[in-house]
């Protein structure tokens, strides 16, 4: 099977070769050359549509991994170029409610939509990715086999209806936002102590059996071996927007999220009170999926 990756970035250039690991012929697609020619002595590359749908076969798979804000835009871009029940598959952090909106649209024009929440970060992306799935069942069943082959064994499923995959990711992000920051605010404690902790050592000893053993202790160890006190990054934290869709879910059904909550407001006040705790949480973020950091001048 012939699989079109929409995005060539960190995470797409990674599942790209994941795709190709598995016997899958690639063919990429970017409007950044120089990340183009850089990729094209391992697969093939293009910035033009054109090529991207040269020799088309039967059903053509496209596996967008690009910024939920220019979704709508790319659709419409390869609208032209699609046959019925070819198959789009958003896999990046999009809104579940637009997801939902974008399968109904395709639908009308009778294309296949499929939402896939997408976690495991870079290292995922290349060697085993966490995918979400949703959908309807028989464009998910025509790929089925592909997701679970790049993904960690029981790391894939497929979760529901249109709109559900993204759902489920939103869901897993205001969860991580939580992780994250109890590890962060546990870090500062120490941080403060009158004691001269290794971080290092004990982020690394805490993952090796403990109840908190994580990937985000992994994470966060790795960012310890590069600066052991994260002395060059200062404690600005982003946030990629699915933590205030998740909080905005839950006062529409009135769960209560405090926790998840809180995190996110911890973000928001990292911009102008830089503590030790989000180093930490800018650190780990940095080392899983990327993310950029801001550095001290």
């Amino acid at each position: 099977m012939k699989i079109r990756c929409i995005g060539l970035g960190k995470m797409g250039s990674n599942l790209a070769y994941n795709l190709k690991d598995h016997g899958y012929d690639v063919i990429g697609y970017d409007t950044n050359k120089s990340i183009v020619d850089d990729l094209s002595k391992d697969f093939k590359t293009t910035t033009s549509l054109d090529v991207l749908f040269e020799n088309r076969e039967e059903r053509v798979v496209l596996w967008m991994l690009i910024p939920n804000q220019i979704v709508d835009k790319v659709i419409e871009d390869l609208l032209p170029y699609l046959k019925d029940h070819d198959i789009i598959i958003d896999a990046g952090n999009s809104n579940y409610n637009y997801s939902i909106k974008r399968f109904h649209y395709l639908k009308s024009n009778k294309i296949d939509f499929i939402d896939l929440g997408t976690s495991g970060g870079m290292h995922g992306a290349r060697h085993g990715m966490c995918l979400m799935a949703g959908g309807e069942d028989e464009p998910i069943a025509y790929v089925s086999k592909v997701f679970t082959d790049v993904s960690e064994p029981g790391g894939y499923a497929h979760v529901g209806k249109p709109g559900a995959g993204h759902y489920v990711k939103m869901v897993h992000n205001g969860i991580e936002y939580g992780m994250m920051q109890a590890i962060a605010e546990g870090l500062d404690l120490l941080e403060q102590s009158p004691f001269e902790f290794d971080y290092n050592q004990i982020t690394d000893m805490w993952n090796h059996g403990s109840i908190i053993e994580s990937n985000l202790l992994k994470h966060t160890k790795d960012a310890f071996d590069e600066d052991f006190k994260l002395s060059e990054i200062e404690g600005k934290v982003d946030d990629s927007g699915e933590g205030m869709w998740m909080i905005e879910e839950a006062l529409k059904l009135k769960v209560s999220l405090p926790i998840i909550t809180q995190s996110l407001f911890n973000r928001y006040k990292s911009k102008d009170d830089l503590r030790f705790q989000e180093k930490v949480i800018a650190a780990m973020r940095k080392e899983f999926g990327g993310h950029a950091v801001y550095r001290k001048k």
